[in-house]
């Protein structure tokens, strides 16, 4: 009758970005024909920018979630006690508070279901602006230990331990975006999600 739902995470970062090259980390360590990889759902998930964007969303998607099962509680409730009293009400009756009843779950379905997109619409808008903020963070690591390309890690088949950047991406995102914090630069949030809750 009515489910529960939590929109759906998408993929957020370009396949490749550009840079200059300098290797600055010892031969062991540096990307292999000028590729690095990094694991991008990770670099969002466990940097310190990419969790504050989250933490408000996934509140708000818990929040939704329980909403829809207390609906769907009350809507339960409410078809079974209509079905236990179809054997004494008129017929036309019945029909009536049928429909009413219909028409119910039909308008809640529609209100949980735009709540559920604008939540989906934020978690892009958060993925957006984690990208634009990391974009020069990361193209200055890439000049730094000398590659050209950055490659999400489900993109590629197997990739040996130097290529893999994702732990040194996180580190330098927490550090590049906390100085600028606090030289006042501030980091950017998503928009409030009220039509996720309302």
């Amino acid at each position: 009758m009515f489910r529960s739902r939590r929109p759906s995470r998408r993929g957020f970062l370009a396949a490749t970005i550009g840079a200059a090259a300098l290797a600055a980390l010892p031969v062991s360590a540096q990307p292999i024909g000028g590729v690095a990889v990094v694991d991008q759902e990770r670099m969002f998930r466990q940097s310190a920018f990419g969790a504050q964007l989250l933490s408000e969303i996934d509140a708000q998607g818990d929040e939704l979630a329980a909403e829809n099962r207390e609906i769907e509680a009350t809507l339960t409730a409410e078809e079974r006690s209509l079905t236990e009293a179809r054997a004494e009400l008129d017929p036309a009756e019945f029909r009536d508070r049928a429909r009413v009843f219909d028409e119910k779950v039909r308008r809640l379905r529609a209100e949980q279901d735009a709540k559920a997109r604008a939540l989906a619409d934020l978690q892009e808008d958060a993925r957006a602006t984690f990208v634009r903020r990391v974009s020069p963070v990361l193209s200055a690591l890439l000049a730094e230990i000398g590659a050209d390309v950055l490659l999400d890690r489900r993109m590629v088949l197997t990739a040996g331990t130097g290529v893999d950047i994702t732990d040194r991406a996180i580190a330098r995102i927490d550090e590049t975006l906390a100085a600028e914090e606090a030289d006042g630069a501030g980091a950017e949030t998503p928009p409030a999600a009220t039509d996720a809750s309302d």
